[in-house]
């Protein structure tokens, strides 16, 4: 039985109409792969398991700074002769007074001339500590001074006192002249000395 709706004649051809049988579908080979968010799915006989990358894809994570767990001691040496030196400073401040080591007291022996002042000098030696010293001077004419004081820095070991004392008139006159140290400790010195105006 013939189908009706085949072509009539003599250009007929099976061949042509069945061309599709011969060549077969497409094998997995020849198809394109699917894409999936970006990487392709494999898929077929033969299709080994994606291998892992050699190295990390992402970005590297910073590795971790090791820091020397001895780093307090660079400043500890620094600390330590910080603290010796304000211990130093502030025993020279508010440490024990000045201690004085020796006293004498000079002038001109042949003494001063007319109508002239004489420059009695006091030398207090001291430790080289800072204090105060409060003293005073006493004439053999009668005359005691108030009490003065004299601030003795730090480091210095000498401190000069002076006193002048002025002669008037004629004559001859033997002086003395004292001074009392009342403070940091009592002590005194004296020196004598002759005043002479002739006419």
């Amino acid at each position: 039985m013939s189908d009706p709706r085949a072509p009539h004649g003599d250009d007929y051809s099976a061949t042509v109409l069945g061309s599709h049988w011969f060549t077969g579908p497409p094998t997995p080979e020849d198809a394109a792969p699917d894409r999936v968010e970006g990487s392709v799915l494999r898929f077929g006989p033969g299709v080994t398991a994606a291998m892992p990358a050699p190295f990390p894809l992402g970005p590297a994570a910073a590795a971790p700074v090791r820091r020397r767990g001895g780093g307090w001691r660079r400043y500890a040496l620094a600390a330590v002769v910080l603290a010796l030196v304000l211990a130093y400073l502030g025993w020279q401040r508010f440490g024990p007074g000045v201690v004085v080591r020796d006293l004498a007291v000079s002038t001109d022996p042949a003494g001063p001339g007319c109508d002239r002042a004489a420059d009695v000098v006091a030398v207090v030696r001291t430790d080289g500590r800072p204090g105060t010293l409060t003293y005073r001077w006493v004439r053999s004419d009668g005359t005691r001074s108030e009490e003065l004081t004299e601030r003795v820095p730090g480091g210095r070991k000498e401190a000069t006192l002076h006193l002048l004392w002025t002669f008037r008139g004629t004559g001859s006159y033997p002086a003395r002249a004292e001074l009392q140290l009342i403070s940091p400790v009592t002590r005194s010195a004296a020196t004598d000395f002759t005043y002479r105006c002739r006419p």
